[in-house]
């Protein structure tokens, strides 16, 4: 079997920045897949563009941590057990792990897909931002079984994982809990007749920097674009046969962004990697063929 990439722009609808890169990537023939989260400002604008482009493999990325100082949001359903003390999602996965009660996570989780539909959306696939509904951090795996039963329900293909390789393997999760989780997620996927990967590759921005980069004038290690391209790319290429999917965060190099996070320059490095000839001419050369999930759900029909 061939190697096959889905390269998924996430956070779209974040913020402008976000939104025009994914614009950009979309119409210039570099990206094929990207997921809205609907509880951001600029959900509605990438809604619309989903809209009018249906040839675009466009989905939503269901939001459950809002993770930076001052740019923050709130769960559609305003559930308690998904807010912090400051009235936002939480900051981070395992804090809604150990808070969220399922009731309240379905609850939101039908919520922001519904609101795609209530806004004319015909999604393609559905994923999970910080991959809080996974249950990684915590052991709390019944919410993949909560979340792929969801996705029965509407019927849509869903981020997750059938197999488990070393190659994938998330940095510094133990590679034989990570294993123990595919047989379970596989029976699941099944029992609710849910599209999913063979594999799921988690990008890991600290480990490339200390991997790659070299010290700046205060010590701390940097990559250029081209260290991070190079890099990217052979971990893109060491990937199983089969279809892999791995996530990117473009935005444009803007005030907005910069004020939104101070790691801005990983987004925007993101955005120049696909729209990057040499990385198509290099995943080509290396016999990775980038896909859609429109193409992932019908490979897994036949």
């Amino acid at each position: 079997m061939a190697k096959y990439l889905i390269v998924n722009a996430d956070d779209f609808g974040l913020c402008k920045s976000a939104n025009e890169a994914v614009f950009d990537l979309f119409e210039s023939g570099k990206l094929f897949s990207s997921t809205i989260m609907m509880p951001c400002p600029g959900a509605v604008d990438a809604v619309e563009f989903s809209k009018a482009h249906p040839e675009y493999a466009i989905g939503v990325h269901l939001t459950l941590t809002a993770e930076w100082k001052k740019y923050r949001w709130k769960p559609l359903t305003n559930s308690p057990s998904l807010i912090d003390e400051e009235g936002f999602m939480w900051h981070e996965s395992d804090q809604v792990q150990l808070h969220a009660k399922a009731k309240e996570l379905e609850k939101e989780v039908r919520a922001q897909i519904d609101y795609a539909h209530s806004l004319g959306m015909k999604p393609s696939h559905i994923d999970n931002h910080m991959g809080s509904l996974y249950g990684h951090q915590t052991g709390r795996l019944g919410l993949s079984k909560l979340t792929l039963k969801i996705m029965g329900d509407y019927g849509y293909a869903y981020r997750i994982y059938a197999k488990t390789a070393k190659e994938v393997c998330p940095h510094g999760v133990p590679y034989p809990i990570y294993a123990a989780s595919a047989p379970l997620i596989n029976r699941w996927a099944k029992k609710y007749n849910v599209t999913i990967l063979d594999y799921l590759l988690f990008p890991d921005w600290h480990q490339l920097i200390e991997e790659n980069g070299t010290p700046n004038k205060d010590g701390r290690k940097e990559v250029t674009y081209e260290q991070y391209r190079d890099a990217i790319l052979k971990i893109w290429t060491n990937i199983p046969d089969g279809v892999t999917e791995t996530f990117i965060h473009p935005s444009l190099e803007t005030d907005e962004i910069k004020g939104i996070t101070n790691v801005w320059y990983q987004r925007v490095y993101e955005y120049k990697l696909m729209k990057d000839d040499y990385t198509h001419e290099y995943l080509k050369n290396h016999g990775v063929k980038l896909i859609s999930y429109r193409d992932l759900v019908e490979m897994k029909s036949k």
